[in-house]
């Protein structure tokens, strides 16, 4: 495999370095076909502003999608249109794809730079392939099986993400129309909150390549990954099977700490970074590539939209 890869930047290259030019550039080219055999693609230098940003949106996501049965805190900013992931500018978000844990999952998303932080914040991009080959025989074995999620999403209070704020409606019954569609598990609890259970595989294949890829995310819902001491004393408050969302084998046989830990890891080691300058954007096909952010100092404020 290509050690360097790295995702193709378009840049103005005699067309006009505006939004408008950037739309003339979309218009002759099949993105669809590109995006496959690049993975990954960035848009630099046509001034892309946040009053001129939707026409290039709706070029580039033919369907934009609600963040519907999303686990990470964000900001909905317009229509379908988020804020990324918004977790403490000192940590680094690891390696994952957009909703690898549910039954459905965006093909692309797009990521748009309104602020670029003072230093760091990149997105770091990691090739799925090499993710997956870059583990040791013994992980890619132990999860050949899939992996089981648990989620409890409380009512409005509590640890978390409350289950509105997951599916986007107050209406129980959407709840459930939406998890009987997924083909989940699930139970209203007496608290007025939501326990979710899926069992998905650990990898799965490009449906135009046919590529095998690593795509779960049994390390950010392991407690390893949160540091000794969080997971300690998140073991003091609750059992693991309360936790806002936990991960096991199909089986309900604990995943080892060490496996996530490598998972983590390699996925980082394997990444290229994606730095921002504002006006930039970033657009990745899901399953082919994994996603992530640096830490970073300053303000920062990047968007981001999804696409099936």
């Amino acid at each position: 495999m290509d050690d360097k890869w790295k995702p193709l930047e378009l840049t103005p290259d005699g067309t006009a370095a505006t939004p408008e030019g950037l739309l003339d550039r979309l218009r002759g080219m099949d993105v669809g076909d590109l995006l496959v055999r690049e993975k990954a693609l960035v848009f630099r230098g046509f001034g892309v502003t946040p009053g001129t940003l939707d026409p290039v949106m709706n070029m580039l996501l033919p369907n934009r999608l609600a963040y519907v049965h999303g686990n990470s805190p964000r900001t909905k900013v317009g229509g379908n249109v988020y804020t990324s992931t918004e977790y403490p500018a000192e940590y680094t978000i690891s390696m994952h794809n957009e909703l690898s844990y549910s039954a459905t999952w965006p093909s692309r998303l797009l990521f748009y730079c309104e602020k670029a932080a003072e230093s760091g914040g990149a997105t770091p991009l990691v090739d799925g392939v090499r993710w997956l080959e870059s583990l040791d025989d013994e992980v890619r074995e132990a999860f050949g099986k899939g992996v089981r999620y648990t989620q409890n999403l409380h009512a409005g209070q509590g640890l978390g993400k409350s289950w509105q704020e997951t599916f986007e409606t107050e209406d129980r019954d959407q709840v459930a129309e939406i998890l009987d569609r997924m083909e989940a598990d699930w139970q209203w609890r007496p608290d007025g909150g939501v326990r979710v259970t899926q069992i998905r595989p650990a990898t799965t294949r490009h449906p135009v390549t046919g590529a095998e890829v690593w795509f779960n995310q049994a390390d950010q819902w392991h407690p390893a990954s949160l540091g000794d001491e969080t997971a300690a004393m998140l073991a003091e408050l609750m059992p693991p099977e309360e936790l806002p969302q936990s991960v096991a084998f199909p089986d309900g046989t604990p995943i080892p700490g060490d496996h996530v830990i490598q998972v983590r890891d390699r996925g980082l080691e394997n990444a290229v970074n994606v730095d921002w300058r504002e006006g930039d954007l970033l657009l990745i096909d899901n399953v082919l590539v994994g996603h992530g952010r640096r830490p970073f100092t300053g303000s920062r404020r990047v968007l981001v939209a999804m696409s099936d």
